[in-house]
This record gives C-alpha cells, structure tokens and sequence, in this order.
C-alpha cells in the first residue's frame, strides 16, 4: 500500500447527528481543524441510512429530536453488526433530566457532553476515537497480511510435502513427519 493509499485508507468520517442546522454548523466549526470528513444527518433516520452506507469513527448523536430520538437512534446502531462497534458521543442541552446520563450509557454510548460544549473538550474527544479507529485499521491490515503470509507458507508446505511423498528414503520420511507437524501448528496459529 502507498503513502498516499494508506492516507486515504487512514481517513476516519465523524457523522453528525443533530436536527437543528445551527448545532450542525457550530460542530463543524469545531471538528473542521480534525481535516476529517464531517458527514451530516438531521434525523436518526438519517443517520442509520448514513451508517449502513460507510464506516465512521465516531457518530455525535443529539438525544432531542423529533421521531427517532437519540436514544432510539442509539439502540439500532448498537443492534445491528455492521454498526455495533462504533462510539457514540451522546449531546444534550444543559436543561435535559437527569437520567438522560445513566440512559445514554446504558444504551451503549461512549461518552457524553452537554451543550453548550468545551470545543477544546469535544474535540480531544473526538480526536481520540478518530486514533482508535485508525488504530483498529492498521490492526485489520497488518492481520489480513499475516493470514495472507500464513495461507502462502502453507501451501509451500503442501507442495513440499507432496514432493516428499514420491521419495521412499527414512530420511525424507522424517521430513514429511515434520512438515505434518509444522502445518498442524499452522493450523493452530490460525485458529487464535
């Protein structure tokens, strides 16, 4: 992978999720300086659209809003696989109940804040989700080369293997034993 394709590939969308325009402006002032793709939904409606169709290293999810509140919006992320694992900034007004905390969390946010908001904090926030999942990336890419080596390594074995298999010799009969001993163990290291 070139520099520039890994760039590319290291780039991490935050999605927006709020239904009044002036929160959305405000938070894209803040989060702009991340030079990260900032992607806007004024509903949870569209947010779980926006979600299904790309990958996003956080969501900044308003609790207040008409039809499918926060909440609910945060219950159908944390249900369906392909959004499951995604953090959810919980925001609020400073006039919101008091349980409205305990409830974010416990449908599966990661933080939350109420506005109006530190930008300093948001931003370190956000920041650190975005290293997070940049981080999960690189651990994806560097697995699927390792699958990759271990796959090539075990088919040079076999082809080994069946070469041997043609010689009679003690020695080569030994040989084959521990090459069927090397890809067993290969097959362990595959398995975790």
């Amino acid at each position: 992978m070139t520099t520039a394709e890994s760039t590319s590939a290291d780039r991490a969308s935050i999605l927006l999720v709020d239904d009044m325009e002036d929160n959305l402006t405000a938070l894209e002032a803040v989060l702009g300086p991340l030079n990260e793709p900032l992607v806007r939904a004024r509903s949870g409606e569209e947010a779980m659209k926006a979600l299904l169709r790309r990958q996003f290293a956080v969501v900044l999810l308003d609790i207040r809003m008409p039809g499918m509140d926060g909440f609910e919006t945060a219950t159908n992320i944390k249900r369906l696989d392909q959004t499951k694992d995604v953090p959810i900034i919980f925001l609020t007004g400073t006039e919101a109940d008091t349980g409205y905390a305990f409830r974010g969390y416990a449908t599966g946010a990661a933080d939350y804040l109420t506005k109006p908001f530190d930008p300093w904090v948001l931003r370190a926030k956000v920041t650190v989700f975005l290293d997070l999942h940049r981080k999960n990336r690189q651990l994806q890419r560097l697995l699927a080369r390792e699958h990759q080596q271990l796959d090539n390594l075990a088919a040079r074995m076999t082809t080994m293997e069946r070469r041997l298999a043609e010689d009679a010799d003690p020695d080569v009969r030994e040989l084959r034993h521990d090459i069927g001993e090397m890809k067993e163990t290969l097959r362990m290291v595959r398995r975790g």
